[in-house]
């Protein structure tokens, strides 16, 4: 008997099931009802919920029944561990299904990146879909270690993991009609294309989605997530470590709309994770806000699957994948027991998975620098400054009066205004561009990141040349990192040595290490929660409306590099 004939008779009760959860009741996605009854498992299927008989039986008495949580968008690479250890850290909260797009490690190593992701994903616990990165690099502006066009992308096509086209960052580009664009658009014709277009509208607007572009995470307005909702796009509600918009949208989610709204991280760190949790805390924290529990947990799976077309899950019904999370109840949303294609998520099937070996060592190969590096020479008065706006990758573009002194812009911590710099790391042309960002609140020292989106060169940020220059230096000898340093010393540090992404420690080891460095930022007198990956979306010349690459300053809303 083959696996779809044994699936109908355990179904019809004609012969036992692999597995059977009993006690429970059954969270119902189509009718907001609890349905009381065993669910029984046929290998990685539900055969039914009833009455059954089984080979093995888990009480979940007193539990809720919930499908597999499903995450929309996101980078692994953010959360500064391997997808080995990503799995590890989020699969146990319910998370079964993650929709990546790999274009941080593609823009430092290429193909390589993705096909890395492409094979890891072959061995994980949950299900991990690897979109293919569209905009590698996200635009002209910057130097990036590598460039994907749409041949590259053809060798790459065809993996089990495959969705379809990722975000597509460069709106300008299909707006207006770049060749490039409109070769991957084209490859990917009936596909599933990803979209990213801050507060773009109207006919702008218009135009993006007439590319068959049909789900986007950008919105960070309820205004502006309504109107692309209006004009058939799928909205995913974000909520990172740095772009926090679920207060701002969660009252556009009801159950009229929650078909076609989705949840998705972007870009989460271990930490955040350990403290507030993954897709489960925004859960939680839309049901507090007086979202009904019908309306998340849609969003949270079977709008999601249906979203992207993954017809196979986001219920628990017959023949769908057992992705299946046992919750304390739909207020808490704490998982008990979580099981990702008929498989039990513990400690032994973690340990039973095989790997895969890690790629992008020794990716960092900047020009070694000194304090006059980091001097701005500008003999303007009116400054163009970054400013940081805390729970937000938009950026406010500010113009404040720096006089020159010594024929130096110097920081200024009694204004807030701090020296910003990104230094190419990929040994393609040493460049280096200074320029000002305020909202940092640092009073001495500086921090350093190569996870700088989404070319990954080094950034750095501080008051002080001296400790810029250890900081962004020590970054080559970790192969990549975090680093905090204050008086000629470093305070703290996180190496990343995986193409400078990524951690190969633990990820309860990347938790504890940036509790340490957040501690070292705070005795600088930062006052952001999270300064580092705030300091990563400042190089992200893709989202409105001042950022900084290794080109320069670059106004996002002219789509230009512009003088410091």
């Amino acid at each position: 008997m083959d696996d779809l004939e044994r699936r109908i008779a355990v179904a019809r009760g004609d012969r036992p099931a692999d597995l059977i959860l009993r006690g429970g009741r059954v969270f119902d996605l189509m009718t907001g009802t609890m349905m009381p009854g065993d669910v029984a498992i046929c290998g990685d299927r539900i055969a039914g919920i009833g009455d059954y008989d089984g080979d093995r039986v888990i009480d979940v008495t007193g539990l809720v029944l919930v499908p597999g949580f499903i995450d929309t968008h996101l980078h692994v690479e953010s959360s500064l561990v391997t997808p080995f250890e990503f799995d590890r850290c989020v699969t146990p909260r319910g998370v079964t299904t993650a929709i990546c797009d790999p274009h941080e490690i593609a823009n430092v190593i290429g193909l390589d990146g993705i096909r890395y992701f492409q094979q890891a994903s072959e061995h994980l616990l949950m299900d991990l879909r690897v979109q293919l990165s569209s905009c590698v690099p996200s635009t002209e502006m910057e130097t990036s270690g590598a460039r994907i066009d749409a041949d590259d992308l053809a060798q790459v096509m065809g993996h089990r993991s495959a969705i379809g086209l990722a975000e597509f960052m460069n709106y300008p580009g299909i707006i207006h009609r770049d060749p490039g664009a409109m070769a991957k658009l084209r490859l990917f014709k009936g596909g599933h294309v990803d979209g990213h277009c801050p507060q773009l509208s109207g006919l702008d607007l218009n135009a993006y989605i007439a590319a068959g572009i049909r789900t986007e995470h950008e919105a960070t307005t309820a205004e502006e997530a309504l109107e692309k909702l209006r004009k058939g796009m799928r909205v995913l509600i974000r909520e990172g470590s740095v772009s926090k918009d679920l207060d701002a949208l969660q009252p556009i989610l009801t159950d009229a709309t929650s078909a076609y709204l989705c949840l998705c991280t972007d870009d989460r760190n271990p930490l955040d994770i350990g403290e507030h949790g993954h897709l489960d805390y925004m859960i939680r924290r839309l049901i507090a806000l007086g979202t009904t529990p019908l309306a998340a947990y849609r969003a949270a799976s079977l709008s999601a699957a249906e979203a992207f077309g993954l017809k196979d899950r986001g219920l628990i019904a017959p023949g769908l994948r057992a992705d299946i999370v046992a919750i304390d109840s739909l207020e808490g949303c704490h998982a008990q027991l979580v099981l990702t294609g008929g498989r039990v998520v513990d400690d032994a099937a973690f340990a039973a998975r095989n790997t895969v070996a890690p790629v992008g060592r020794a990716s960092v190969n900047a020009p070694k620098v000194a304090a006059q590096h980091f001097r701005c020479t500008g003999n303007r008065t009116e400054t163009p400054v970054i400013g940081i706006l805390e729970g937000k990758i938009i950026t406010e573009h500010l113009t404040i009066n720096i006089p020159p002194q010594d024929g130096d812009k110097r920081p200024d911590p009694s204004r807030d205004l701090s020296r910003i710099a990104v230094i190419e790391r990929h040994g393609k042309n040493g460049n280096i561009a200074t320029g000002f960002v305020q909202g940092f609140g640092l009073e001495r020292g500086a921090i350093a990141s190569t996870l700088c989106h989404d070319h990954h060169n080094i950034a750095v940020v501080g008051v002080d040349y001296a400790d810029m220059a250890l900081a962004a230096n020590r970054l080559t000898d970790l192969e990549g990192g975090f680093v905090v340093a204050f008086d000629g010393q470093i305070l703290a540090e996180l190496p990343l040595p995986v193409a400078g992404l990524m951690s190969l420690d633990p990820f309860e080891t990347v938790r504890d290490t940036l509790i340490a460095l957040r501690a070292a930022a705070r005795t600088l007198g930062t006052t952001l929660e999270e300064p580092f990956l705030q300091l990563a979306f400042l190089a992200l010349p893709v989202i409105p409306a001042l950022k900084i690459t290794d080109r320069g300053m670059v106004d996002v809303n002219k789509f230009e590099i512009i003088a410091p």
